[in-house]
């Protein structure tokens, strides 16, 4: 591969991964209400899922009614998705220069690992949801990991 089609594979994966940061931040916003339309399709998933997917949704439901200053909390969680995601323009921009933002999201996503198996339990967050956390982590890692052994590459044919 030439610098030129290292570059572009490098973007490719970057903006799929940001797009990716970006959305599961955004989704944070209006949690309510996409969990309500989960919870009228929660006949739809297997049942263990379909009742924990009520069980949320009728937690969230309550406590936004009573309590609803505590959803800025899920607006914190949302930014900061946006925040991480914008840190990844400056791989797009230079990747060389930049690869440690690559090794600072690998870390990222392995530490989703043992914060879900840790907080999970204590929270009483269901082993299964655990994993789908983990899969964040999990499917998040692979595209960083892609470009970062393609910036090696690519730092190696620009010396």
């Amino acid at each position: 591969m030439n610098e030129k089609q290292l570059k572009i594979k490098i973007r490719i994966w970057l903006v799929l991964f940001i797009i990716g940061l970006a959305l599961s931040g955004i989704t944070a916003f209006p949690i309510e209400t996409e969990l309500a339309f989960l919870s009228r399709s929660s006949g739809a998933f297997p049942a263990v899922l379909g009742n924990w997917i009520n069980t949320v949704y009728n937690a969230v439901k309550a406590t936004n009614a009573s309590y609803p200053y505590l959803a800025y909390g899920t607006d914190w969680l949302a930014f900061g998705h946006l925040v991480i995601a914008t840190v990844f323009i400056g791989p797009l921009i230079n990747p060389v220069k930049n690869i440690w933002i690559l090794q600072f999201g690998m870390i990222a996503c392995v530490m989703v690992f043992p914060l879900a198996f840790i907080a999970g339990p204590i929270r009483h967050i269901p082993f299964y949801w655990r994993l789908i956390d983990c899969s964040f982590g999990f499917f998040g890692f692979f595209p960083l990991f892609i470009c970062y052994r393609s910036i090696r590459r690519l730092e190696r044919l620009q010396k």
